[in-house]
């Protein structure tokens, strides 16, 4: 076993497991996907370890506890369309390509969306596309989706991906006010998203998901 291979174990007894995710599918996921190759070549030590690792400002890959938590919380089904929002350089994207039928990941800063698409295609991930462009907006095109999940903190939620989630569709999102933030988990009934707390988490909040005028969720 590599050492890598061996800290992707690790990672999931320690961190995963102990969080009360017990889904074979998410843990057999968590144990193929190569993290240390999702993440900047320098920080590659860093991949498992029990916190984010950095991509950009403001941009980070989730810690794996919370990552986890959220998929374990959506209950992703094989033959389900996931919209990824914020995949940075392609590691939740690949996670979620395991779990779903498809994958569109959207992701908006200059080169990471080329870099994460050739990583994907690279590692033979051939469900998954990603798509350059404002985080906000969604993939409205290829919509609309069975499950959303946003990869970075947000303070309010944006329209156009109400609108891109399927009727009984639902969404993880971490919701940030100030340092505090919870995972929530929204469902769709009648056009109109109705979220519950599931889980404390922590993430940056995402450009373009900033609250306006003092207002937050």
């Amino acid at each position: 076993m590599s050492d890598y291979a061996s800290r992707r174990l690790m990672m999931v007894d320690t961190q995963v497991r102990p969080s009360d995710v017990t889904k074979f599918p998410i843990i057999d996921a968590m144990l193929k996907v190569e993290r240390e190759n999702y993440v900047p070549e320098g920080q590659r030590d860093a991949a498992y370890a029990d916190r984010e690792v950095i991509l950009a400002p403001k941009r980070v890959v989730t810690e794996p506890r919370t990552f986890a938590k959220m998929l374990d919380a959506l209950n992703i089904q094989p033959d389900e369309l996931v919209l990824n929002i914020g995949c940075g350089l392609g590691y939740s994207a690949a996670v979620l390509a395991r779990l779903s039928d498809a994958v569109v990941a959207v992701e908006e800063i200059d080169g990471m969306a080329d870099e994460a698409q050739s990583m994907l295609s690279s590692a033979g991930v051939d469900n998954a596309a990603v798509i350059a462009g404002p985080l906000t907006e969604g993939a409205g095109k290829h919509g609309p989706y069975d499950v959303i999940l946003i990869e970075g903190g947000i303070e309010t939620f944006s329209d156009a991906l109400t609108e891109q989630l399927a009727e009984g569709g639902r969404i993880a999102a971490i919701f940030m006010r100030g340092a505090l933030g919870v995972m929530r988990v929204g469902h769709k009934a009648d056009g109109k998203i109705a979220w519950r707390d599931s889980f404390n988490a922590t993430a940056p909040v995402l450009p373009g998901f900033e609250a306006q005028s003092g207002f937050s969720l």
